[in-house]
């Protein structure tokens, strides 16, 4: 293995999964909950994004239902 890479010369390309993993979407959501999720954010250092998206896979994950009372 060489000590030093000449990284300039490498040939960029996307990660072909990446696509695969994830799908952008809008969604509106209320303001405390935004505000809740931002809130953690800074408590954490994990993004919010990242929060509700790791929030939305415990509830596929564990088949979580809502309640409509």
């Amino acid at each position: 293995m060489k000590k030093e890479y000449e990284l300039s010369r490498m040939n960029k390309r996307k990660n072909p999964f990446a696509q695969q993993l994830k799908q952008q979407t809008i969604i509106q959501v209320e303001t405390d909950t935004l505000e809740y999720f931002q809130n953690m954010e800074k408590e954490t250092g994990i993004p919010y994004q990242n929060l509700i998206n790791l929030y939305l896979r415990e509830c596929v994950t564990s088949q979580r239902k809502l309640s409509f009372q």
